[in-house]
């Protein structure tokens, strides 16, 4: 017989394409980035298929790495102007951190992000009230996918490996809860598809097509 796999007591999450839409902000800074460089300026869908890594990582992308390392400061300072632009709450998002914070289940945000970024933005949609703690990019010496990131996160919020749920939008999240020995719930509303999440190996526990659809499933909310 198969054990039973341990009730969800943690959830971890990613923000950007998980949480909320803040690929207009992105879009822009990187823009504005290119346009000061002389370089053509990417398609909004192409730099949202591109995030996930984090900001160097997706500028190295679109640009190359010689590139990427003079654009970045034009980018930081277009985003820390303008952070809110077209910022929103994908649909479910708040719904399911209130109903989880309402019953006990500690939360955070593990992101790509820089971790200051991601706090304005936690704290411009008032969310510290059902999160525990966010964890970004310069916050530690480490990033997604990497084991030790995933694990300092679990560890501060007193869950353990087989506990705990990643919930994310991109193979970034697949490959960090694999690592660290979590389960993996994505939902494509992010930077991936439906097809290209079922098709990533390894592959995640489910696929959902919104956080609604997650919340139903996963923890059993009526709507």
């Amino acid at each position: 017989m198969i054990p039973a796999k341990p009730s969800i007591a943690v959830v971890l999450y990613d923000l950007d394409g998980t949480l909320v839409d803040h690929f207009d902000a992105i879009h822009g800074a990187i823009a504005h980035a290119q346009q000061a460089l002389g370089v053509p300026p990417a398609t909004h869908a192409k730099v949202k298929a591109t995030v996930g890594g984090g900001i160097e990582l997706t500028l190295t992308r679109l640009m190359g790495a010689d590139l990427a390392a003079r654009a970045l400061p034009y980018y930081e300072e277009f985003l820390s102007k303008n952070m809110f632009t077209g910022l929103r709450a994908l649909p479910g998002a708040e719904a399911l951190l209130e109903q989880l914070h309402d019953r006990g289940l500690p939360q955070a945000v593990l992101t790509n992000k820089q971790g200051d970024y991601a706090r304005q933005i936690i704290q411009h949609l008032g969310w510290e009230r059902w999160l525990d703690d966010v964890f970004g990019v310069n916050d530690t010496p480490w990033r997604k996918p990497a084991k030790e990131f995933v694990l300092h996160a679990v560890n501060k919020l007193g869950g353990t490996p087989a506990n705990t749920l990643m919930v994310g939008d991109s193979p970034f999240d697949i490959e960090a809860a694999t690592n660290g020995g979590l389960r993996c719930h994505v939902v494509a509303t992010g930077s991936h598809t439906r097809k290209q999440l079922l098709a990533h190996q390894p592959a995640p526990e489910a696929v959902f097509d919104s956080l609604i659809d997650l919340g139903k499933t996963t923890f059993g909310f009526k709507a």
